[in-house]
């Protein structure tokens, strides 16, 4: 019985493993390969391996600082999210209205626009014949209207727009699992609704918090489009950049090498902030 279970198993993941294995995994490999070639615009294909790509990247300040800026905007785009985006989740969670479906509705329609649009949008704001700079100069409160666009601070707030509705959901998701009578008990035994919603929930919801937070920090590290339209010169990330090394200065072994590094890092700080959230819910549930 127990083999049949295993083989049939088996059989079902075969297709979807392979899908992986060649849509995902050997593209990977093929690529940290091309990271260790020389890069030569009269070769197809360099004999020899190397980590002069590695070594340059490291040793470049102008790739470190981009390498930095990626991280730090992630790691503040994913704090935004979860300070912002946890009330929201709480509320959905916890409502009992008729419009909770509607509520739902309006959270889920963000993500049925592309992301591109969506910062076309926060350029229509944070311009400088914008909706913001426009209200500032009605109510006398600029003279002249402020350098929002273009900015490290317009990258952040359209990334953490982009990214919080996946937050919300995830933790919404989690939320609606939980026996908030836990909560209740706590409040009726003297506690405050801050301090019983600090001790009970937000422990008891650390994995929702794990998975919707690392989720939200890999598409912060591999955001595009976002960086490009409302960072412009001000800022540059890492995706923009390996793209750029790809297709305009046509150097595919330095490109690969930095997407390589963008992956790894990506990976082992999701890794690192999985592992000290289960460590919290562990200790505090235990």
């Amino acid at each position: 019985m127990s083999r049949s279970t295993g083989s049939r198993g088996f059989t079902l993941a075969f297709p979807a493993s392979l899908v992986v294995l060649v849509i995902i995994v050997l593209p990977m490999i093929m690529m940290a390969i091309g990271s260790l070639r020389h890069a030569d615009p009269t070769a197809v294909v360099n004999a020899g391996l190397t980590l002069a790509n590695y070594t340059r990247f490291v040793t470049d300040s102008f790739y470190l600082v981009i390498f930095f800026d990626t991280v730090k905007v992630a790691l503040v785009c994913t704090v935004l999210a979860l300070v912002f985006g946890f009330p929201v989740a709480y509320f959905l969670a916890r409502t009992q209205s008729r419009y909770k479906s509607l509520f739902i509705i309006l959270l889920i329609f963000p993500l049925l626009v592309g992301s591109v649009v969506r910062s076309a949008g926060w350029m229509i704001i944070l311009g400088h014949s914008g909706v913001i700079n426009t209200l500032l100069g009605v109510f006398g409160l600029t003279t002249a209207p402020l350098q929002l666009l273009y900015t490290p601070a317009a990258v952040i707030v359209g990334t953490t727009g982009i990214v919080m509705p996946y937050l919300i959901l995830t933790l919404q998701s989690v939320l609606e699992g939980l026996d908030f009578s836990v909560e209740e008990a706590a409040q009726s035994l003297g506690a405050s609704p801050m301090t019983a919603f600090f001790k009970i929930i937000v422990p008891i919801a650390a994995p929702g918090i794990a998975g919707g937070t690392v989720l939200v920090f890999i598409l912060c590290m591999n955001a595009y489009a976002t960086p490009v339209l409302l960072g412009g010169t001000g800022i540059t990330m890492m995706a923009p950049a390996l793209y750029d090394q790809i297709t305009k200065a046509a150097d595919w072994p330095f490109g690969s090498a930095m997407a390589i590094i963008l992956v790894t890092t990506t990976l082992l700080m999701a890794l690192l902030a999985h592992w000290l959230i289960s460590r919290r819910y562990v200790k505090t549930m235990g």
